[in-house]
């Protein structure tokens, strides 16, 4: 029921759409206006097996430029569309709008995590189902016009619904993975 409204609330078309529009379904519109990249993968790549569930499962290093002075806040939000319902592998907000890159271990002082749609907190790593199709993983940094307001630990819907309030603008990067 949570998904539903999640997506009624987004303006989600219910139908699955093929190309771009499919992997946005799962996030919140913004114009692209942010360049997010990996030096782990580049964008339409795959994912290699150690940020994966079929090797160590680290999060991947992300960089970015093109943050307006505008922005009060950055969060990020990882989405996998190929999954059926909304799956949220991640979401993290509280990020300064100065900053220009994220890490593999550990967030900053001030920024968050939420719970993800595996039910735990953080990161968790892309897992599709053995013998399926290869998944798309997508990474998308919104600046927001507002600080989000968000608890530490907030559910990956409300995490996205309050994305989708202040977004002005946002980045993508989109990398795949087939067990």
């Amino acid at each position: 029921m949570r998904a539903l409204a999640l997506i009624l609330a987004l303006g989600v078309p219910l139908a699955a759409c093929g190309g771009d529009q499919k992997l946005e379904r799962n996030v919140p519109a913004a114009p692209l206006t942010i360049e997010l990249s990996s030096p782990a993968f580049a964008d339409g790549a795959t994912i290699p097996r150690g940020y994966t569930c079929s090797g160590a499962g680290a999060r991947p290093v992300l960089r970015w430029s093109g943050v307006p002075s505008r922005a009060r806040e950055l969060a990020l939000v990882v989405t996998d569309p190929d999954a059926g319902a909304v799956f949220v592998h991640w979401t993290a907000w509280g990020i300064p709008p100065r900053t220009r890159s994220l890490g593999p271990r550990g967030l900053p002082a001030g920024w968050h995590e939420g719970v993800n749609s595996a039910g735990g907190h953080g990161w968790t790593p892309p897992c599709p189902p053995p013998g399926a199709k290869p998944h798309h993983y997508v990474f998308s940094l919104y600046w927001l016009r507002a600080p989000s307001g968000l608890r530490p630990g907030a559910p990956g819907d409300e995490v996205v619904t309050a994305v989708g309030a202040q977004a002005g603008g946002r980045g993508r990067l989109v990398g795949r993975f087939g067990r």
